[in-house]
């Protein structure tokens, strides 16, 4: 179907009214080989609170943006090119139902949809398109994902330290490494991570720690001269170095949008 679409009047015609709704804030869209196979309103969870966005799937990328005016004017355009897409189906929450991940490099959010059954569809034809693409290019499926952005209204107090309360003069911050809700305390540092972006960007000090390690451990493997026996590689004794505190921190790997448990239990 996508190839019989490609260079039809219809496609041309409906990219083009995409393109009108987003205006001179948006990207072109049309370009050779490019289909638009549909488009739904879907609720995108935001850091402040839920809200609808408009999606565009395409048959090489995903586009959505804010809603002005339905079918007249869209803006704050986000382009996401498929090949970069992990999806994740979630559990339903008290607030949301028929919840999915929308998984990448540089940016995941939570999205659901009016109905299973619209879900189903919609990551139906999302699989099916990164399917497709990912067997045109021969690139593996990616394995790299940003951490998505826990909402504000999740947690009262801060999710590392678990004493700064939040109030109208403490605000919320969020780690770029792990989207936790944390206070200024707890989240000073800042980090290079050149795929979210070229500016060091601020991380909570577990985060920092393990950043900071895995860069030093890095930079060492790259000066380490091969030894002359085989096989040897003498023990660092960091092991036996650690103190309790690191050994009791909880571990940033651990998933917080795939557990049915409360963030405060990871720290007990």
């Amino acid at each position: 179907m996508v190839d019989h679409l490609a260079n039809t009047e219809i496609n041309s015609q409906r990219i083009a009214a995409v393109e009108s709704c987003f205006g001179t804030s948006g990207q072109p869209l049309a370009v050779p080989g490019r289909v638009l196979l549909g488009e739904g309103i879907l609720t995108k969870e935001c850091r402040k609170k839920a809200k609808p966005r408009i999606f565009f799937l395409f048959n090489d990328i995903l586009v959505y943006g804010s809603i002005v005016i339905s079918k007249r004017k869209y803006s704050s355009q986000h382009i996401i090119p498929l090949d970069e897409v992990t999806l994740e189906t979630l559990p339903d929450t008290l607030q949301m139902k028929n919840r999915w991940m929308i998984k990448t490099a540089k940016k995941s959010f939570v999205v659901s949809a009016a109905s299973l059954t619209e879900r189903k569809e919609w990551i139906s034809h999302l699989e099916e398109c990164i399917r497709i693409l990912l067997s045109k290019t021969g690139q593996p499926p990616p394995t790299e994902h940003a951490a998505p952005w826990i909402p504000d209204k999740a947690t009262d107090i801060c999710m590392r330290c678990t004493q700064t309360k939040f109030s109208a003069l403490t605000r919320r911050h969020h780690c770029r490494k792990c989207g936790f809700v944390v206070c200024g305390e707890c989240s000073r540092q800042r980090f290079l991570m050149p795929r979210l972006s070229p500016k060091p960007l601020r991380v909570c000090n577990l985060c920092y720690k393990q950043l900071m390690a895995e860069k030093e451990e890095a930079e060492e493997q790259s000066k380490r001269v091969p030894s002359p026996l085989s096989g040897y590689e003498p023990s660092s004794g960091d092991d036996s170095d650690r103190s309790d505190e690191d050994r009791l921190e909880w571990s940033p790997e651990a998933e917080f949008y795939t557990s049915d448990v409360a963030w405060s239990s990871f720290h007990s």
